[in-house]
């Protein structure tokens, strides 16, 4: 245990927070609000409601993981990925359960504020995002976590924070959707490859570990390349520096990918965890920006 964290202090309940995998939820709103803004439906006080349901539902899905891969037996001492609240004593499992159920009240809140912009429709594209976050480490273990990913952080998100503004969707917020949901999938990608032999002893059977190591690291490659090519859609409609901008990304992508291959295994590899949510969230800036412009 980590003698600087006092037991269930502000500290230690934002080093369960995570909050650089904030930056996860961050880019699908983003992209949502400048797709909307392109259109001109933006509107300011639905965005701000978006973003706060989004970091909510990021920190309570954190909070489950951490609950969960404890009680599992996951979090063991050969563990590369950062130290967990729980397994450290910082939180205790009963305290965790009552910041779960208060991040989960609160997203609801927000969520049923942003009815009054959208429509009753959005109550089971609600609900499905609450079932996610208490089902997605479960159902990661069983090789589900890619596909998740695409779902709830590339079409939910980008998706209905367009469609709370425009009450419509169309070809443009497919494309942006997919292309963020493969952007950040990259993300887990890198989890998942630097935990392989952690992850086949519990029995979470990733991509990584059913197909091997070689497998996973062309699969982070693809994912990025694809997104990337995805944005050409968008020179047909019209945008060209959406079209453009985003394929700087794949420059740093590339590095990033060059340097994870040399890495291979260990604990030097949460180094291309920190590289892979700064080169997405650039990813998430370049092609907001060129949706405006």
């Amino acid at each position: 245990m980590n003698e600087d964290v006092k037991p269930n202090s502000l500290q230690a309940w934002i080093l369960a927070a995570r909050p650089k995998t904030l930056t996860a939820a961050s880019i699908p709103v983003m992209i949502g609000c400048a797709l909307a803004e392109a259109h001109g439906h933006f509107q300011a006080t639905p965005a701000i409601l978006c973003f706060l349901f989004a970091f909510l539902m990021q920190i309570d899905a954190n909070f489950i993981n951490d609950l969960y891969d404890f009680l599992k037996g996951s979090d063991r001492e050969d563990r590369l990925g950062p130290e967990r609240a729980c397994a450290q004593g910082w939180i205790t499992p009963q305290n965790i359960k009552k910041g779960i159920l208060l991040t989960t009240a609160l997203a609801a809140l927000c969520g049923l504020c942003l009815l009054y912009y959208s429509g009753w429709e959005m109550i089971p594209v609600g609900i499905a995002c609450l079932v996610f976050a208490y089902l997605y480490t479960t159902l990661a273990y069983h090789g589900w976590g890619d596909i998740l990913v695409l779902v709830f952080f590339g079409f939910v998100p980008v998706g209905c924070t367009y469609y709370v503004m425009a009450h419509t969707w169309n070809g443009s917020v497919t494309i942006a959707s997919l292309a963020c949901g493969l952007v950040i999938d990259t993300l887990l990608m890198v989890n998942n490859f630097r935990d392989r032999e952690q992850d086949a002893i519990s029995g979470k059977r990733t991509l990584v570990v059913r197909f091997g190591a070689k497998t996973g690291l062309i699969v982070y490659f693809l994912l990025g390349l694809t997104a990337c090519w995805l944005c050409f859609y968008f020179v047909g409609q019209g945008k060209l520096w959406a079209s453009i901008l985003p394929e700087l990304y794949l420059l740093i992508h590339i590095l990033t990918t060059v340097r994870m291959a040399r890495i291979g295994k260990g604990k030097a590899l949460n180094a291309i965890l920190g590289e892979t949510s700064r080169n997405m969230f650039f990813f998430g800036i370049l092609l907001s920006a060129g949706l405006l412009l």
